[in-house]
């Protein structure tokens, strides 16, 4: 005989999306979420904010973990962290915009296959050193940029760290998702080594890494195109001497 399932806790999940739409204050979305579900499951009252207290109190640090190291990045910055990665980029001649990412790509993705998943980041990596170093190879090259092209260098800045972290931390075997995909296994009646699992994510990491590295090649060759002008035939200076 089997129970009847409750699917008034489902609610929760119009209300986040209905708030993210509406683009009202995301923690503001999740705590009335958590609330609604909760009301919809049944809970009594006191639970709910047993719940929400027991969550206070297990994170108040972490705004600390949070807003410290950005405090750190805005001091380097105002001393001009920015300006001095940019001019030591630039003294590369043969760097490019791709080859900068595509280093950086390798190396993001090795270190967090070793569990090293701090070493990069947006707030303390992409935005103070790693854009600048970007836009500063393609000052070199091209000169001033448009706002466009710098916005899309700062995105592919931001998606090489996604691309980077999200495929190698996936062949660390201490990583919280090969533990959740082992033990989900497990329960399943599947026995799977955490080792065998983190050696099925390489070949998935080496087309990430291929991917990607194409896609940066096609930056470089895009930012040719539109920003490098355009080279004036020989025979039109022919014309022009004769003239």
């Amino acid at each position: 005989m089997t129970s009847d399932v409750n699917l008034w806790p489902l609610v929760g999940v119009a209300v986040i999306i209905a708030g993210f739409v509406l683009r009202f204050n995301p923690m503001l979305v999740v705590i009335i979420t958590a609330v609604v579900t909760a009301f919809a499951a049944g809970f009594p009252i006191d639970k709910i904010l047993s719940a929400i207290g027991t969550g206070f109190i297990k994170t108040r640090n972490l705004p600390l973990i949070i807003l410290l190291p950005l405090a750190v990045i805005g001091l380097l910055e105002r001393h001009g962290l920015r300006q001095h990665a940019q001019s030591w980029i630039g003294r590369i001649q043969s760097a490019t915009a791709g080859r900068l990412l595509l280093i950086y790509l390798g190396v993001r993705q090795l270190t967090a296959a070793i569990g090293l998943t701090s070493l990069g980041g947006h707030p303390q990596m992409v935005r103070p050193l790693l854009a600048p170093m970007v836009e500063g190879t393609a000052e070199v090259r091209y000169g001033k940029l448009p706002d466009a092209v710098r916005h899309k260098l700062r995105a592919y800045c931001a998606a090489t760290d996604n691309v980077g972290l999200f495929f190698g931390e996936d062949l660390f075997v201490a990583f919280g998702a090969i533990v959740l995909m082992t033990t989900f296994l497990h329960e399943a009646g599947i026995d799977v080594e955490p080792m065998h699992m983190a050696l099925w994510g390489i070949p998935t990491a080496i087309c990430a890494f291929v991917i990607h590295a194409w896609r940066l090649q096609r930056l470089d060759r895009q930012l040719t195109r539109e920003l490098e002008p355009p080279k004036q035939s020989s025979g039109a200076g022919h014309v022009a001497k004769g003239a």
